[in-house]
């Protein structure tokens, strides 16, 4: 028989209706919208290997059926990693494009897209509510077309909530619809991600949201023309790339103070200028945009290389205590780490800068060299761009376990991130819990292989897995689900460097 997508999926349905089970049923158990299925099935998704083990575990163990059946990691160590790796384009920029298409009656085209999870989830909600999304046949562009009218009613609701990003949508359709409604939104478990800055700034563009029985419920007032300052209460990401998509189609000119200059937000502004949208000031804290009543262009943009990707991979050498060159890495976005990681004792060096695809972002080669570090003069802390990044600071938390001496990480935007961070002493590490903000960590640290379940927070299990890496013996980490949500096909990747990753079902 074949193996094309089709015949495989002809074969994955014709299972399911003999042992009579339900798109619902799977999609439920593969924690994926029932439209994944609806792809798989008929033959427009090929999924990965992993994901075809647990489709084929949910039909084969019926009694299971409503349960997750959890992909799992084996890692054996210790390891030394050697060689080259590339870094991939950014998640975050990804799901911020991918919002941001709703804006464009035209063809927009997305290079180079991270394959992940997360990208996933947001394309299940696109394509539910009327959104033509078609891959190239080497699946390294994606070109998305919106329907003249969105057809809300029939989003992909399950979907929705596996993702924070779908609270990106309220820029966009606010100038589409005078009222609809999203649910609410999930993601990663960090404690209370308030979602307030987003609706007091978008207030000001006549959005008025009322959060009631699960679903935020938006209605949108008419607004005058001329110059508006919004005055941000928060830094943040996705506020800022909120506002940005709301101001796009304001057809007068919209002042972001306090705005976030991050890397996932420049990328935005590059896709609005593509739209012939004029965005001034990118990569400060106060953005100028002027707006049009319409925008119908076919564009191609490639969002840049991932930072904290980046900062995963240099952990790795690090905690191996390897040699290795980590290519396409986005420097501006790393100098304050590199900075903390210069003064804690790593030896690194770094190539002649280049442009990124979207020819702004400045990428380098970074080669980490075996280093005998030692621990912060001072506590390591996040602050907005151009400061250390949030997303990052979990990764000083396994440095600093290589280091010698005392180290304090602060993490003072997430309640409960830190103390998944102490799962780290399972494998050897000596972590002390201050406060749900402040973690001490003593090393250096002779890691050990243990059996552990991934937090249900991405940058702390991607820290487990890379302490794993430099444990002795066999180290098994359960339910990589939330990892697989911000990374692509990491397990392999990094087998490629010398890891011995091995993953399994069950």
């Amino acid at each position: 028989m074949s193996d094309t997508p089709s015949s495989l999926g002809s074969l994955l349905r014709n299972v399911r209706n003999q042992r009579g089970l339900s798109k619902q049923s799977i999609a439920q158990a593969l924690n994926v919208g029932v439209r994944a299925i609806d792809q798989i099935e008929i033959g427009e998704r090929n999924p990965d290997l992993s994901l075809l083990n647990r489709y084929a575990s949910a039909l084969m163990d019926p009694a299971d059926n409503g349960k997750v059946p959890a992909v799992n990691l084996s890692i054996t160590g210790p390891t030394k990693l050697s060689g080259s790796i590339v870094v991939r384009s950014s998640k975050n920029a990804a799901v911020a494009l991918l919002c941001a298409s709703l804006l464009n009656e035209g063809r927009t085209v997305l290079r180079g897209i991270a394959r992940i999870e997360e990208v996933n989830r947001i394309l299940e909600v696109l394509e539910s509510i009327g959104v033509q999304a078609t891959w190239s046949d080497d699946r390294t562009e994606l070109e998305l077309i919106r329907p003249v009218v969105l057809d809300l009613e029939s989003m992909d609701v399950d979907a929705a909530r596996r993702t924070r990003s779908v609270i990106m949508f309220l820029g966009p359709l606010l100038h589409l619809f005078p009222e609809f409604r999203l649910p609410y939104a999930g993601g990663c478990d960090l404690g209370t991600r308030t979602v307030t800055p987003h609706l007091q700034a978008l207030q000001r563009f006549g959005l008025e949201v009322h959060a009631t029985e699960g679903w935020y419920k938006a209605q949108v007032a008419e607004v005058g023309t001329g110059l508006r300052t919004i005055t941000l209460t928060e830094r943040g990401d996705t506020v800022t790339e909120n506002v940005l998509m709301a101001a796009a189609l304001y057809p007068g000119t919209t002042m972001i103070r306090n705005a976030s200059p991050n890397y996932m937000v420049q990328d935005v502004c590059f896709f609005l200028q593509q739209l012939g949208v004029t965005v001034e000031g990118i990569g400060t804290t106060t953005l100028t945009v002027t707006g049009r009543e319409r925008i119908n262009a076919d564009v191609t943009a490639s969002p840049s290389e991932d930072p904290i990707e980046a900062m995963s991979l240099i952990t790795a050498a690090i905690v191996t205590d390897s040699e290795l060159t980590i290519q396409r890495a986005p420097i501006e976005f790393l100098e304050i780490e590199l900075s903390v990681l210069d003064e804690m004792g790593l030896r690194y060096t770094l190539s002649p800068e280049y442009a990124a695809d979207n020819g702004h972002t400045r990428l380098v080669d970074i080669t980490i060299h075996p280093s005998k570090l030692h621990a912060a003069s001072d506590k390591i802390h996040p602050m907005p761009f151009p400061g250390l990044n949030i997303d990052n600071l979990p990764f000083f938390a396994v440095i600093a376990a290589m280091a010698e001496g005392r180290t304090l990480i602060h993490d003072w935007v997430y309640e409960n991130r830190a103390i998944h961070l102490v799962e780290l002493n399972k494998l050897g590490a000596h972590t002390q819990l201050l406060d749900p903000h402040r973690l001490l960590v003593q090393g250096p640290t002779r890691w050990r292989n243990q059996d552990i379940v991934c937090p249900p927070a991405l940058r702390p299990a991607v820290c487990l897995l890379l302490a794993a890496l430099a444990a002795s013996g066999t180290t098994l980490l359960r339910d990589v689900y939330v990892i697989n949500r911000g990374y692509e096909d990491l397990a392999n990747r990094l087998n490629k460097l010398g890891a011995k990753i091995e993953t399994f079902v069950g």
